[in-house]
């Protein structure tokens, strides 16, 4: 499997995960629901369910733990760092700090608010299915959580960070309207590849369009930040459920922070493995939305035909999702 799916994990296929290697084949359905260890999952995958019921049963206490711990460290985190729209939606979700919650529980709270609903899902999911289920305004959510031992790094998302990280940033109205519409911004995408001629030059657009989309939401959905009443405060998901690098993403003198403008993000390269040194500000959800609006207007216009080269690698799946999008 190539580029978007392992190289950038956490972009827009955060809750889709990552297609990492699981070593669990022998491992049987006690085990818990761990990241990289629940046979529940490989069982999933190899049926060909992409979509799945939350099995609640088989959270093991370590894996109630792993939840607590993680809660318990980030909620000062939070009270300093975090902007007041995911302060007011982690409050209004009612999260049980304890355990794991339940996704029908996390919805009956979001789903008045705005529509939205965490979707639960076994595994990766191609891009544009991804972009597709943000229109409708479903989160492919992920049911596994990081091994309690190990709470600092994970190459793929876990149910702490799409449901503590980016859940709670749902059940504002102005974001999830930018959200929405940057997940429309696929139909626009696979649309305007269908009208090109020939093969290469439609798959080489189509790269570059995807390549462009993914940089928007990592800079922006996972480690963006805003300009607040008390200063600089992170909205990003991938900041929000990091206890190390939520402060680094504030204070460190060594990272960059500048005003965002659109041609920056789109050409800027990322890696996954480390903090990151350069981040973007945009000074309100309404900004927000009105870069998704730019950035379509580009696609539409030819602008985003030939980005800057570098990560992420665009796989062949994802790029597959969007050719055989079916499009209403």
């Amino acid at each position: 499997m190539l580029g978007v799916s392992t190289t950038f994990a956490w972009c827009f296929l955060e809750g889709c995960y990552v297609q990492s290697v699981m070593q669990s084949a022998s491992i049987g359905l006690g085990s818990g629901l761990t990241t990289g260890d629940s046979e529940f999952i490989e069982q999933a995958k190899r049926a060909g369910r992409l979509y799945i019921e939350q099995p609640y049963d088989l959270y093991s206490e370590e894996n109630h733990q792993a939840w607590n711990k993680l809660y318990a460290r980030m909620l000062p985190c939070w009270d300093r760092y975090a902007n007041e729209h995911f302060l007011k939606g982690i409050h209004s979700l009612c999260l049980n700090p304890d355990r794991i919650p339940r996704l029908e529980e996390v919805n009956r709270f979001l789903s008045p608010l705005t529509g939205f609903q965490a979707k639960a899902v076994s595994g990766y999911v191609p891009s544009f299915v991804f972009f597709d289920c943000l229109r409708n305004r479903r989160f492919p959510t992920t049911v596994t959580i990081r091994r309690s031992d190990k709470l600092d790094y994970l190459p793929e998302p876990d149910i702490f960070h799409d449901v503590a990280g980016h859940v709670p940033m749902h059940t504002d109205k102005n974001f999830a309207e930018a959200l929405v519409r940057f997940g429309a911004c696929a139909h626009t995408a696979a649309e305007v590849a269908a009208g090109i001629r020939g093969s290469d030059t439609r798959v080489h657009y189509l790269t570059s369009i995807i390549k462009a989309m993914a940089r928007f939401f990592w800079f922006t959905i996972e480690f963006g930040l805003m300009r607040g009443r008390d200063g600089l405060k992170v909205y990003g998901s991938g900041l929000l459920s990091s206890h190390g690098e939520i402060a680094h993403a504030i204070e460190a003198p060594e990272v960059q922070r500048y005003p965002i403008q659109l041609e920056w993000a789109i050409n800027q390269g990322f890696e996954i493995h480390h903090y990151q040194p350069l981040l973007f500000i945009v000074d309100s959800f309404d900004h927000l939305f009105s870069l998704v609006d730019q950035l379509e207007a580009w696609m539409k216009d030819g602008k985003l035909a030939n980005v800057a080269p570098g990560e992420p690698e665009v796989n062949e799946e994802d790029l597959k999702s969007f050719l055989d999008a079916a499009l209403d």
